[in-house]
């Protein structure tokens, strides 16, 4: 029966080697790339979005039983009843019990599990026992842990949830628990509302209004477009965005990616606007096919994981290494195999790590919890710990370094003379724009006077829009007063919008633009720029009225009229945040759009001392390697496009680096992804928020030097529990080794190691809670495993020296040196072992004194002390029978403090020569 269930657990094994990952995550739409993947949904959703592409709009309307101004709440509530919320499945908590197994199957569990089976098939109960009790502690322990840290994190997440532009007809805001408290403003649009929505409150048949920067929330299709580019790249692994249209171009088309006028779920808007009208919400998207297929599917592990693994392995070798020794020698020289096998178990158990998990996700969630109570929401746990591997932070400027409120500072001439006709010109531009939502805009439209002085909503009619791209940097509307022909009024960079102009007005009078009045130009806006000030031109053009539909070629021959600045002054938190980073070995380089004037304006009001400076151009023009060079010594980069700033991120990263991203824009999603780290702001655009690992929810950026500090002492309480159990461990074998070599009989019973590691383990569970040393926190730190592997063999050793000194005090003080008295000698050493594995934990805390100099947090005070008073208890108290131990004599007692103390001594004089040679992490 045994040897069946034992075959059973084999198979079993075997079959979950696959899985043994610790988590198991949806897959990302970064891992739709691959072709064969990205075609598997069901043919009838193909051919839905086919239809859908193909029909006329107005028939598709009434299908869905849509409407120009939106559905009513009554259609709302029917539909959401019908079809759900606009989630998908698979990105739901899980249930309990798959959680509570994905807590269990990892490699330690899995291989304590085998042990305990083997030990119950050997008819040693007692064992088995104890070592299932572990990997029930561990599982549990994970399994809260990890609960209670999702549930806050879930509550969190519910404050940045991402939203869509509606359409929606007598629109009551919903403030059930379901959807949380409303807080989106609406606008009245002919007979309709325009609200702002959690994108989870969607259902088919919603019209919705896209801009540059929304991510698309739902399967649409589309009903009205103005230059929309919309990048699918991780559906497709296009890396250009794609545009889309009202009709579609090829009526033969079948695959639904190449569909010219289907949006889908989870992709993005890169410029341009439209409206458009929800298909399919959750499960029923395309997404929602496709994450179904890959839920499996692991992400690529980061650094972090990385590093845990390498860790892990390197336990787990050693433990394959030295557990057979054990054996080989008991075997030999005591000549009962089964004893020596049970022992070379308990030696297994002793060396398997299986706290790693536990303690590893317990730091993380802490850290998670502290952040939280900064405003900050972690998206992915491992991210605390990047945080404090940071040695770089790249961040855009606007909105990030600078306040997110823009002043409107001038408007003026080609001159530089004040002037009204300019800020008329901006206004009705940023009035009449649906596209890229612009901080810019929003400043100029501050100026309510003029939209008073020239009657926008009535005198002027909008004809059509060129829309804002990162390319041109530049947008443009074409509106008409009534009689009057066409205006064209572009406004953008002062280079590209120069590049479009042929002519300057000069008061009522226009020139044409020669290279004097160029360089002219270019001294007035320099001089602006030297401000601080932010320069947007402003050019016109008037054309012939009848046509109504305009493209990027009619943006040529215009005149220059002038200039808006804008001063975008720099967060107070700014200059305090960045020197508290440099403080603590993390350099900082800006990463902007903007040009370099301006930018090095900021940097020296921030107090960040300019080293260097790359502009865009000279990117281009630069090779991947010279690239990498060059970035090591510059710290500042301006006039960037998108794939420039993830192309240096790239670059750091490929040069040893764990680069941190600060962004909130469109233009930055790009390398909030790449990074190591990507950091955003509750105010940024969706995809800038999906693509980052961290939110912020202040706009302090003192909070970054606080994540870092936390991400250190995550880091430092982790390494605490590998070099403890990787020290403890070794010497514990090392002593084994030699007497089991020269003493007739086991040290030690299986039993006794069992019950050790157990206790040994429970002292460990309050690590998470210590306090980290001021000096550990100073520089960037990161995973070393041969670091790991080198403080073993110079730590674990010292206990072995106490240890063996216990032997010859049991041997030849206490006369326990036959097998008769075994139980004596095996107590004894049991005490010593426990208690110099239990002290270890201060000693290798802290390269400090312990006790005087650096001090434990009271969790982990209070539990080794209740530890070492259990290891006493055990085998003088009533129940050492039960465990096969005895009470010790008095005089045992007499020599206990003196070994203990020279124990402490001889480990803090190696502490300290092993910080001077190799540094303590």
């Amino acid at each position: 029966m045994k040897l069946t269930l034992l075959k059973e657990f084999f198979a079993g094994f075997l079959r979950t080697r696959h899985f043994a990952r610790h988590f198991r995550r949806l897959a990302l739409l970064e891992s739709m790339t691959d072709a064969t993947v990205s075609r598997e949904v069901p043919p009838t959703l193909a051919q839905t979005l086919v239809a859908a592409a193909n029909d006329h709009p107005q028939g598709l309307m009434e299908r869905l039983g849509a409407h120009a101004d939106g559905l009513s709440e009554a259609q709302v509530q029917a539909l959401r009843e019908k079809f759900g919320l606009n989630e998908v499945e698979h990105e739901q908590p899980l249930p309990w019990w798959t959680h509570l197994w994905h807590c269990y199957k990892n490699p330690f569990n899995l291989l304590l599990t085998l042990l305990a089976l083997i030990s119950w098939l050997t008819d040693d109960l007692k064992a088995a026992t104890v070592i299932f009790s572990m990997v029930v502690l561990s599982t549990l322990l994970r399994f809260w842990q990890e609960a209670k840290s999702n549930k806050a994190a879930d509550a969190l997440k519910a404050m940045v949830s991402n939203t869509a532009t509606v359409m929606r007809r007598d629109f009551a805001a919903d403030t059930s628990p379901v959807f949380g408290r409303f807080h989106a403003s609406a606008t009245q649009v002919q007979g309709a509302q325009r609200i702002e929505l959690p994108i989870r409150q969607l259902v088919p048949g919603d019209l919705i209004v896209l801009s540059a920067g929304d991510m698309i929330p739902a399967d649409c299709r589309v009903l009205s477009a103005k230059d929309l580019f919309v990048s699918q790249a991780a559906m497709t692994g296009e890396s250009m965005p794609v545009e889309k249209f009202v009709r579609q171009i090829d009526p033969s088309a079948t695959n639904p990616l190449d569909l010219d006028n289907i949006l889908f779920m989870g992709t993005n808007v890169v410029s341009g606007a439209a409206t458009a009208v929800v298909l399919a919400t959750g499960n029923n998207t395309y997404f929602g096919a496709l994450a179904q297929r890959v839920s499996a599917t692991d992400r690529a592990p980061t650094s972090f994981q990385h590093g845990v693994n390498k860790v892990s392995w390197l336990l787990i070798r050693f433990m394959f290494v030295m557990a057979p020794l054990v054996l080989f020698i008991n075997g030999f020289t005591k000549g009962d195999w089964m004893e020596a096998l049970l022992f070379a178990l308990s030696i297994a158990v002793g060396l398997t790590p299986e706290m790693l998990p536990m303690i590893v996700t317990s730091t993380l969630a802490k850290g998670a919890v502290f952040l939280s109570r900064k405003k900050v929401i972690v998206k992915r746990l491992d991210a605390i710990q990047n945080f404090g591997a940071m040695d770089v932070l790249c961040t855009d400027k606007t909105g990030t370094l600078t306040q997110d409120k823009i002043f409107l500072a001038r408007h003026v001439d080609v001159w530089g003379e004040e002037s009204e006709d300019v800020l008329e010109m901006a206004y009705l531009n940023s009035y009449y724009q649906t596209g890229l939502k612009n901080l810019l805009d929003v400043a100029v439209l501050e100026h309510v006077e003029i939209d008073r002085e020239l009657q926008v909503g009535t005198a002027f009619q909008k004809v059509d829009e060129i829309p804002f791209d990162f390319n041109r940097r530049r947008m443009s509307v074409v509106v008409v007063e009534q009689d009057h022909p066409h205006l064209l009024i572009c406004k953008g960079a002062v280079e590209e919008v120069l590049s479009v102009c042929t002519r300057v007005r000069h008061g009522e009078a226009e020139e044409p633009l020669t290279d004097e009045l160029l360089a002219r130009i270019r001294q007035v806006t320099a001089a602006f720029n030297e401000e601080g000030l932010r320069v947007v031109a402003v050019a016109a053009r008037s054309m012939e009225a009848g046509d109504d539909v305009y493209s990027l070629a009619d943006e040529q021959d215009l005149t220059l009229i002038g200039y808006v600045a804008f001063l975008d002054p720099p967060k107070e938190s700014t200059a305090p945040a960045l020197r508290a980073l440099a403080e603590h070995g993390v350099a900082v380089k800006v990463l902007t759009g903007d040009n370099e004037l301006v930018t090095a304006k900021i940097c020296r009001e921030v107090g960040l001392e300019q080293q260097g400076l790359l502009l865009g151009n000279d990117i281009e023009r630069m090779s991947d390697k010279q690239l990498a060079k060059a970035i090591e010594t510059t710290n500042v980069f301006a006039k960037l496009t998108p794939s420039h700033k993830e192309r240096i991120v790239r670059l750091l990263k490929a040069n040893g680096h764990v680069v941190g991203f600060m962004g909130d824009g469109i233009n930055d999603a790009p390398a909030l992804r790449t990074a190591d780290i990507g950091i955003s702001v509750d105010s940024a655009v969706d995809i800038a928020k999906e693509a980052a690992d961290i939110i912020l929810l202040e706009k302090s950026l003192m909070v970054l030097e606080e994540g870092v500090l936390e991400g250190r002492r995550t880091f430092a309480n982790m390494l605490k529990y590998i070099k403890m159990t990787a020290s403890s461990n070794f010497g514990n074998v090392f002593s084994v080794l030699v007497a089991s070599a020269f003493i007739p009989f086991l040290p030690m019973l299986p039993m006794h190691l069992l019950v050790q590691n157990l206790l040994y383990d429970i002292s460990q569970i309050a690590i998470p809670f210590d306090n980290v040393d001021e000096d550990l926190l100073r520089k960037p730190q990161r995973w070393q495993p041969a670091d790991v592997g080198r403080f073993m063999f110079f730590f674990g050793p010292i206990s072995s020296i106490f240890d063996i000194t216990t032997f010859a005090l049991m041997w030849y003080v206490f006369d326990a040196n036959t097998p008769d008295h075994q139980t004596l000698f095996q107590s004894g050493w049991f005490v010593v072992g426990l208690l110099t594995q239990t002290l270890i934990v201060h000693m290798i805390r802290t390269p400090k004194i312990p006790f005087l100099q650096s001090r434990a947090a009271m969790p982990l005070m209070v539990m080794t002390a209740i530890i070492m008073a259990v290891g006493i208890f055990l085998p003088m108290g009533p129940l050492a029978h039960y465990f096969k131990l005895q009470a010790l004599p008095s005089l045992y007692f007499v020599f206990l403090p003196v070994i203990l103390l020279a124990y402490m001594a001889l480990t803090q004089a190696v502490k300290g020569f092993y910080s001077r040679r190799f540094g303590w992490q």
